[in-house]
């Protein structure tokens, strides 16, 4: 993961709904959640198609496949791009289906990060905006926080770990408490610079449940790179769970899907049974959504977590992969898992 990805989704949600002149026209619809409910009529109360803009009223497209029998609720999502134009993800939750629950809003106003956390991060974010246009965009999370490749955005990283350790208690609260969704975003971010990483697992995996994607997000990329140091060194003592990551491949969110699939990858690398289990049992639809995605770069962690959940090995996954026999892969895992299904009732 890169913190491109922070400009992306920015981007994204500035594809600010009803100005369809300024936007790139659709270049692809794909759908998560949708099983029992008509796609047709789903399609139907979309409105849009590829080729067309985005719909004028995010709002009111989400109201109206809301009525489609069987749909509890939809969330309209445009990310980029596909060959320079939005790809609409439609989220859809049925009734029955699982749900990932948000902590309720916090509600302290008082409570605010030091202005110069605040004032590094502003100057940072510009400079990983100058970073993704010149291409430099790439992380490195073996210190179990971010480092870019872009020189400017990295020296004002390498400012974060003193600030973080100076006013971690501070940082913390507003993490958890403050009703400001733009300073708990950035807590969630620049908590993961402490020294001590193992003291803030339990903030970040708090936040993950935050009420506010972007907060969830940056919640997600931290311990993303917590994990990668936990599994680098394991004398750290730092202890991910993958739980919530997998609850969180069940969110309406797409985003949370994307970058909880994309963490989760990286903690199956040792296929541990445990974490492939879970998966296999909560979040077996949503594997099989994202690996089904026509973007290919999005569809590829769903499908590596599915390949793996059915035993197959990395050389195979990867062939299938390059041969561009993904999609029939997907079918020939979940016959695989329906044999499985039926022998166990038999027996």
């Amino acid at each position: 993961m890169t913190v491109r990805a922070i400009v992306l989704s920015a981007a994204a949600a500035a594809l600010a709904w009803g100005q369809p002149m300024t936007l790139p026209k659709i270049g692809i619809i794909d759908y998560f959640g949708l099983k029992k409910a008509s796609r047709e009529r789903v399609e139907k109360a979309l409105e849009v198609k590829p080729g067309g803009p985005l719909p004028k009223s995010k709002g009111e497209i989400e109201g109206q496949i809301e009525l489609v029998n069987l749909v509890t609720r939809a969330q309209l999502e445009a990310v980029c791009c596909e060959n320079g134009d939005a790809i609409l993800y439609v989220g859809i939750l049925e009734k029955g289906g699982p749900v990932f629950e948000f902590h309720e809003p916090p509600s302290d106003e008082t409570l605010r990060l030091p202005e110069p956390i605040v004032d590094t991060w502003n100057l940072f974010m510009e400079q990983v905006q100058n970073a993704v246009r010149e291409g430099k965009a790439a992380e490195d999370l073996t210190n179990g926080h971010s480092l870019m490749q872009h020189a400017a955005a990295r020296e004002l990283q390498l400012r974060f770990p003193e600030m973080v350790d100076k006013n971690l208690p501070a940082i913390r609260d507003v993490l958890r408490k403050s009703v400001d969704e733009t300073e708990r975003a950035i807590a969630a971010y620049v908590i993961s610079y402490a020294t001590k990483k193992a003291q803030v697992v339990d903030d970040l995996q708090y936040a993950i449940q935050d009420p506010d994607d972007g907060v969830r997000n940056n919640a997600m990329r931290s311990l993303a790179g917590l994990a990668v140091l936990a599994k680098l060194k394991p004398e750290s003592g730092l202890v991910i769970s993958s739980t919530w990551f997998v609850e969180q491949m069940n969110s309406m969110t797409w985003s949370d899907r994307n970058k909880a699939a994309f963490a989760l990858v990286s903690m199956t690398e040792n296929r541990d049974p445990r974490t492939l289990g879970i998966l296999k049992e909560r979040a077996l639809d949503s594997m099989v959504d994202m690996a089904r995605w026509q973007h290919l770069p999005h569809a590829l962690p769903g499908f590596i977590l599915l390949a793996r959940t059915a035993g197959w090995e990395e050389k195979r996954i990867q062939e299938a992969w390059a041969a561009g026999t993904h999609r029939a892969g997907v079918d020939e895992i979940l016959k695989g898992f329906e044999a499985e299904a039926k022998k166990k009732k038999k027996n």
